[in-house]
């Protein structure tokens, strides 16, 4: 703890730059782009993935913000919505989008420490020292920072109704594919025709999990424990370690089901007494489920096409369960979001709620003990080089300070070797039993542990 308070304080990032990046080609007329309904379900919070680079070869700082704005440019002209205002409709309350190419803030920065003396691990600290943008009034703000070694971070902080991880997946494999001129993979569709049917119909259970709420319910969400925000490490023979135990018994289980299933078992070690129960939830992305014969909208659409669903279960027999049979509850969880019924439900259960934002009852504190799972696996982290080669290190955090749950989202390092990269929102007796179990899994990340 010493040697964290030490690096904060030494620590100064020092602005020496800022402009607006623009569409290189835009209609003239102001577009507006009203939301889908699970747009309406993203809870409006910001999402910043960062990256880290070695010290670029035989470029400079100024021109690699100029090859940096000129890519962007053109990558906006595709993904116009990107450089557009969010705003609400003042008969609907609802955001909307207004797509008048106001441009994408982009701000540069120098730090006075080299990449490798930075706590990696203590991503409250680093959120708190000036890495990151937070200006409101633009959906995509990016910053990028050079450390005193020559060594580069980049950020890119959205606001979720802009899109979702796919989404903003798509987004930036565009921007690298554009900056190193290889050929383009994604058409956008910017369409969000994602549509209620007509008459409305959905499972009354969605009314346990969901609720109807407003901005400012989502700003003040009341959070009963401190919750701390770490960056973890796990190598692949501990990935695969943990799905062979879930696969026992000839169960075929995913990783991220055997990662959910280990989870929970540490999460139920750490609840007092007065919890019989605890819950995890699971973020599941509706593409291949909405509309599973449009390869359009599996790889084009832009916007929200996430449900999150949730399972409780005791726990006593979470502590004493083994991870295989933790591992079957996560599955049967998971498959019942896993599905085009439950995503068709879900878009008619928000028609019948509008106007306004929804959200899980769960993320707005609403729920008791809870612990949601997000996989970025098919997230891009290793090849997105914009020009000046490959990261060492890409995951992904949020600036938001209030949550009704914790929170934990998994991707592939940038080794691409298997090994996964953490980020976590966690209460302090968790992130004690993770650290401190005997299996090791959750490694605090440690510029050892960084992609030469």
């Amino acid at each position: 703890m010493a040697l964290e308070a030490k690096t904060l304080a030494n620590f100064e990032v020092n602005f020496t730059g800022k402009s607006l990046v623009k569409a290189a080609v835009h209609s003239p007329e102001t577009h507006i782009l009203t939301l889908s309904n699970l747009d309406l379900l993203s809870g409006r919070f910001p999402i910043t993935y960062f990256f880290f680079y070695p010290t670029p070869q035989d470029q400079n700082f100024t021109t690699i913000i100029d090859s940096l704005k000129s890519s962007l440019a053109q990558t906006l002209t595709n993904f116009f919505p990107f450089a557009g205002r969010i705003v609400q409709n003042p008969e609907t309350n609802e955001p909307q989008i207004i797509c008048d190419n106001t441009g994408v803030l982009l701000e540069e920065a120098h730090t006075n420490i080299p990449l490798n003396e930075l706590n990696f691990y203590n991503l409250d600290q680093f959120l708190k020292a000036k890495l990151v943008p937070t200006d409101k009034d633009f959906p995509l703000q990016i910053q990028v920072t050079v450390f005193a070694c020559g060594g580069l971070l980049i950020t890119f902080t959205f606001d979720h109704a802009l899109g979702d991880a796919s989404s903003f997946g798509k987004f930036l494999l565009t921007l690298s594919q554009i900056a190193t001129k290889k050929a383009v993979t994604c058409v956008p569709d910017h369409t969000r025709y994602i549509r209620a049917r007509i008459p409305t119909t959905y499972n009354k259970s969605l009314d346990e999990y969901f609720v109807a709420c407003t901005l400012e319910d989502i700003v003040n969400i009341p959070t009963k424990n401190i919750l701390l925000k770490r960056l973890y490490y796990i190598d692949a023979t501990s990935v695969d370690r943990l799905k062979m135990l879930a696969c026992k018994d000839g169960a075929k289980r995913t990783k991220i089901e055997a990662f959910s299933a280990y989870l929970w078992k540490i999460m139920a070690s750490v609840m007092d007494k007065s919890h019989e129960n605890c819950k995890m939830g699971w973020l599941v992305d509706g593409r291949n489920r909405i509309f599973p014969n449009n390869q359009n909208f599996k790889n084009n659409y832009i916007g929200n096409v996430l449900s999150l669903t949730f399972a409780e279960s005791n726990v006593m027999a979470l502590k004493n369960g083994s991870v295989s049979d933790i591992a079957s509850i996560v599955h049967e969880a998971i498959s019942h979001a896993t599905n085009e019924a439950h995503f068709l439900d879900l878009i008619d259960w928000i028609e019948c709620h509008r106007p306004g934002l929804m959200l899980s009852k769960m993320v707005l504190g609403r729920g008791g003990a809870a612990l949601v799972v997000s996989s970025g696996r098919q997230f891009p982290v290793g090849e997105l080089d914009f020009g000046f080669g490959n990261p060492v290190l890409g995951t992904v955090c949020t600036t938001i300070e209030k949550i009704g749950v914790g929170y934990v989202n998994q991707r592939e390092s940038a080794k691409r070797d298997g090994s996964w990269i953490v980020s976590a929102i966690l209460w302090p007796q968790l992130v004690d039993a993770l650290e401190n179990d005997c299996e090791h899994v959750f490694m605090p990340m440690d510029v050892k542990y960084l992609q030469p």
